[in-house]
């Protein structure tokens, strides 16, 4: 019971949270600046407040705030935006400050924050800050710890920030359409010692999920299971930037999750560690080396590794999860000839092309006709071709010669001499095959369960 009480006296619960912006003074609200740029955008280091290291939210940026008698005040305004998902693709979405997802929210372990959150969407909307830890009126959830932010009203969150960790803030109101048209953002809350846990490069983003029909603008909100468009931070390669690092480098990566599935997350080339969740920094003693890491529905995992020159695939483990407007009724062409009835289509369709009887990799390759407003399944170009990636997919750029502070693309990797997989050009030797199985030697029993006879 003391530790409830001490809770909710460093906590501070105030009479603010969930009431009319008025209460306050609508005079006195910071700026609500907007971004609607989806390049990874540096953040500033910090100018007042605690010091802390800032993380670099990829496709993304971080909200400014002002200091007033202590308190760090903050200022989102959700409204309609439009999201580039990759050059080609634009789409209809709701969102924060001009983006989305939202702005990153930074702040600092035993700060006391302010947010203001006005309301710009058709209806009403509240936020909810997922993982903190927080007097339950600042929760979030409308009709149960507040009244819901009416259109076109400003209501105030605060509270004081108790344990760092990874976070994010999202919607939760109308969650089936407001989460499926993008309304979230990431929340870090760093340790007040910029020593504990501290890395030279420090990344965050979203996973999502969105059902958006090839030509059409805006998402469909009803789906539940057969999205079509796998995002990290509402971007899909090749509109997701790389990953960048100077050889040496302690890098850690945040990974939320706001999709309705899971996702294992795998990186080539260097072992990582999680080494936080939602919940918390992972004790030494119980981390371990991995390689892929599944994140559920509503987690988080941070991720550190030491960076290794090369360029390193990142990307969802599940195949689907690497493709973009991908329909989910196409049939298995694999191995048919079908020469004879192309040949009869294209007296009829003159642009038909045969495709998938040998794989899917040459729609890779090939310039098909779109729909307004779509991608290929597949996309983006490598130093030796085709990457025949989309979706959940980046890379991991590190180099010897990065500047610290440094985070633009530094293109392709120069390999070493020797160190490319390469064509062997000699003579080939017909394998050793085993024996086929001989017909009819293969018996089979089938012994029915007692109880069963008349099935």
């Amino acid at each position: 019971m003391s530790n409830r009480r001490s809770f909710f006296k460093a906590a501070g619960a105030v009479a603010l949270g969930a009431s009319a912006v008025s209460r306050v003074g609508a005079a006195s609200l910071p700026e609500a600046v907007v971004q609607s740029s989806a390049a990874t955008q540096p953040p500033p280091a910090p100018s007042t407040g605690r010091p802390f290291n800032p993380v670099i939210t990829l496709n993304g940026w971080s909200l400014p705030w002002r200091m007033k008698d202590g308190v760090k005040e903050f200022h989102l305004v959700t409204e309609p935006c439009v999201r580039e998902f990759a050059p080609g693709m634009k789409v209809n979405m709701w969102g924060f400050n001009g983006s989305s997802p939202g702005p990153t929210i930074e702040a600092v372990e035993g700060d006391r924050i302010r947010i203001f959150v006005t309301n710009k969407l058709p209806e009403p909307t509240a936020i909810h800050w997922h993982g903190i830890l927080l007097p339950s009126g600042m929760d979030g959830v409308s009709g149960l710890t507040q009244p819901p932010i009416p259109v076109g009203k400003t209501f105030v969150y605060e509270f004081t920030l108790l344990r760092p960790g990874s976070h994010f803030y999202h919607t939760h109101l109308d969650e089936q359409l407001q989460l499926a048209l993008g309304m979230y953002g990431c929340l870090v809350v760093h340790p007040k010692d910029p020593r504990f846990m501290k890395v030279d490069r420090d990344y965050m983003f979203m996973l999502a999920s969105y059902d958006v029909e090839p030509g059409a603008m805006t998402p469909r909100v009803s789906t539940m299971t057969e999205f079509n468009m796998w995002t990290w931070n509402n971007r899909v390669f090749p509109g997701i930037d790389p990953l960048v690092a100077r050889t040496g480098e302690r890098v850690r990566i945040r990974i939320g999750n706001l999709t309705m599935t899971n996702h294992p997350i795998h990186m080539h080339g260097p072992h990582f560690e999680v080494t936080g969740t939602d919940g918390g920094w992972v004790p030494r003693g119980a981390r371990w080396p991995e390689v892929t890491t599944d994140i559920g529905v509503g987690q988080l995992r941070a991720i550190e590794f030491d960076a290794v020159a090369g360029d390193w695939a990142i990307h969802c483990h599940k195949s689907h999860h690497t493709m973009n407007a991908m329909g989910h009724n196409v049939p298995t062409m694999v191995g048919v000839d079908h020469r004879g009835l192309a040949e009869r289509i294209t007296k009829l369709v003159p642009d038909y092309m045969v495709m998938g009887d040998k794989g899917m990799h040459d729609m890779a390759e090939m310039e098909m006709p779109l729909p307004d407003n779509t991608l290929p399944m597949m996309t983006g170009k490598g130093p030796f071709g085709p990457v025949g990636m989309g979706g959940m997919f980046s890379v991991v750029k590190v180099r010897d010669d990065l500047k610290p502070g440094d985070f633009k693309d530094p293109g392709a990797y120069k390999h070493p001499p020797g160190t490319v997989a390469y064509e062997y050009k000699g003579q080939l030797q017909e394998p050793t095959r085993a024996a086929p199985t001989a017909p009819g030697k293969t018996n089979l029993s089938v012994r029915r369960p007692s109880g069963h006879t008349q099935h």
